[in-house]
């Protein structure tokens, strides 16, 4: 009854030590997130701020919950844990160097404000144009079936003026390494399929994208597509 009453008698530590670990999950957090152009936060990252000092079973877990509840209550942040995205089909080879994460949990922040609050007082003008890619990119991969090959999904940027080689975009920069940044972010996942004419890359929707809100905001986006008559794409070149 009295663990109950008090959980940090199971792990012999003041709450004073305990709200300093929670500050610090809170700060590396809030930092690495905005530092990193919102790519996911490896929960290994945060139990080490933990576990260098303290050895107790469950504290980490226990320090990353009471750091979700503030992150909410005060900054107005969901701390979203992400799900691994099943791969869509039968891959040969499944790419290393941008999935290696995968394998670990991994959280991202999400804003709880009202959408217009956070427009007006949190959004950062200079990443509108990151977000307008993002949306492009993934309503091209929703319309060809959450898959798509790498060269396919070239072809239907390039209608819009994004080239694979071009690596002075004015907004961009490099346009292959924008595209790189989506799996980074772990909104797209790589995949290479082995076929009777060799190896193909593929692009799929990874666990940001497939998020229920992610997914109905890309929805919302292709019906304002075709509500406004813009060229659509045909996906079946």
């Amino acid at each position: 009854m009295a663990d109950e009453e008090n959980p940090l008698s199971q792990f012999d530590i003041s709450k004073e030590e305990t709200d300093k670990l929670v500050s610090e999950v809170i700060r590396f957090i809030l930092f690495k997130f905005h530092q990193s152009s919102g790519i996911p936060i490896k929960r290994e990252d945060l139990t080490q701020i933990v576990t260098k000092n303290y050895r107790q079973r469950n504290l980490a877990t226990h320090v990353i919950n009471e750091a979700k509840k503030k992150l909410s209550n005060v900054f107005g942040y969901d701390l979203k844990e992400l799900q691994r995205a099943r791969a869509s089909s039968n891959a040969q080879s499944r790419l290393p160097q941008s999935q290696s994460s995968v394998d670990s949990k991994s959280y991202v922040l999400v804003s709880e404000l009202p959408l217009e609050v956070f427009r007006k007082h949190v959004v950062d003008e200079t990443t509108s144009p990151m977000t307008g890619f993002t949306f492009v990119v993934l309503a091209i991969v929703q319309l060809a079936g959450g898959k798509i090959p790498e060269e396919t999904l070239w072809h239907h940027l390039k209608r819009m003026g994004l080239h694979e080689s071009d690596e002075h975009n004015p907004v961009f920069g490099n346009n292959k390494q924008t595209l790189e940044t989506l799996v980074q972010q772990r909104y797209l996942q790589k995949e290479k399929v082995s076929g009777p004419e060799g190896s193909t890359l593929f692009y799929d929707l990874a666990e940001r994208a497939l998020d229920p809100q992610v997914s109905e905001k890309v929805k919302d986006y292709i019906s304002q597509i075709l509500k406004n008559d813009v060229a659509v794409v045909e996906l079946d070149d």
